[in-house]
């Protein structure tokens, strides 16, 4: 099973936290060894943000792309801030995803500081927002407070919780009962899922053909290539985005039979067979779940993250796999059909589908995480 990898967390007003160190040796079975040590920092401190920090920075989050700048300038507060330069362009021309990915980072964070026993009362979007992009304002002002929090079976879990993205097993059904136990864990949004034939069938005709669209439309298929991280040392140098990593790819990378510039050629193996790979994924799900907000302002999309990630704690919880199939709900007119076809299929009564997921058991379930990857904190 792999992590998504992390950086470290760099402090608006200097400082970091999490900074990762270490040689890396030159055998094709290493894991990497940078994009692993937030992992194995998380927990280890003892100031009470700086604590629930280590873990948030392990939230899941759209490519990766770690897109959190945080200040700790005040004491008993966090002022998150994201990062501009980490926005994706095409495939989320709104920044609707970057945002689900920090309602990630603030439900880790709060789930964390109460296992400390504090609350955090959080102050969103304090400076106003735009539903057309992300700016310099304030994401969320979190206060710290001492004697509140209780802890949540949940976080338990935090430390094995991945996406798994592995083609399912399609001898196993997934059961009704588990994947109710899995939607059980939303508080904020309205979430349903099913594992019926009928639905499987349809959700995977309909997710495929959105990875299709996504990967046969030029800009937003590069806009994934240029964060293909190839190999171990290509992950240690920039610990986001997408990994291909492990023995095949360093034997693939060191020959040159795998680089972006083959990925980009639709006539490359390395395209040809990449192709049947993210296909293998969609098309052995074994259930979806699903989320949908009455709305879609800002603040829903951070509600949204924030049952995400604990759905995702839950299905690691019941021993299920979990990955989100992201592109049919992107906001570019490419793929505006299977939006709508999504939305009505799954939203009948209104309201914006936020997220949407396979699940399945996975040859990796019950294994032990390998790594992850790096992100940014602010601090004085």
């Amino acid at each position: 099973m792999t992590l998504s990898r992390r950086k470290t967390l760099a402090l608006i007003g200097g400082g970091t936290i999490l900074a990762a160190t270490g040689a890396v040796g030159y055998t094709l079975t290493l894991p990497p060894r940078t994009a692993l040590a937030p992992w194995a920092a998380a927990g280890t401190y003892t100031e009470p943000r700086m604590r629930a920090l280590s873990y948030a920075v392990l939230a899941p989050n759209p490519h990766n792309r770690q897109p959190w700048l945080v200040d700790l300038r005040k004491d008993g507060e966090v002022t998150l801030f994201v990062d501009t330069d980490k926005m994706l362009p095409h495939t989320d021309p709104f920044n609707r995803q970057i945002v689900i990915g920090l309602g990630c980072f603030l439900e880790m964070m709060v789930m964390a500081a109460r296992q400390d026993g504090y609350d955090v009362e959080l102050d969103l979007f304090p400076d106003g927002t735009d539903a057309k992009a992300l700016d310099q304002r304030r994401v969320a002002v979190a206060r710290f407070v001492p004697e509140a929090g209780q802890p949540d079976p949940l976080f338990a879990h935090v430390m094995a919780r991945r996406s798994l993205k592995e083609p399912y097993d399609t001898t196993r059904p997934v059961e009704q009962a588990i994947l109710d136990q899995v939607l059980a864990a939303a508080r904020e949004t309205t979430v349903a899922g099913s594992v019926g034939p009928e639905d499987i069938a349809d959700l995977r005709m309909i997710s495929h053909e959105a990875l299709r669209i996504e990967v046969e439309t030029d800009r937003t298929y590069k806009e994934s290539v240029d964060l293909f991280r190839i190999g171990r040392r290509e992950v240690d140098a920039n610990p986001d985005g997408i990994d291909f990593t492990g023995p095949m790819f360093e034997a693939m990378a060191l020959t040159g039979t795998f680089s972006r510039e083959a990925a980009l050629d639709r006539n490359s193996l390395a395209y040809t067979e990449g192709l049947k790979a993210v296909f293998a994924n969609t098309d052995t799900a074994m259930g979806h779940l699903w989320q949908v907000t009455p709305t879609n302002t800002r603040v829903d999309q951070i509600a949204a993250g924030r049952d995400w990630l604990r759905l995702n704690l839950a299905a690691t919880q019941a021993g299920l796999g979990m990955q989100p199939l992201s592109q049919g709900l992107q906001e570019y007119p490419e793929m505006d059909a299977i939006y709508a076809q999504l939305h009505d299929r799954l939203a009948p009564e209104g309201g914006t589908v936020q997220m949407f997921a396979r699940v399945g058991y996975g040859p990796e379930i019950g294994q032990s995480p390998r790594w992850t990857v790096e992100s940014k904190i602010v601090d004085a």
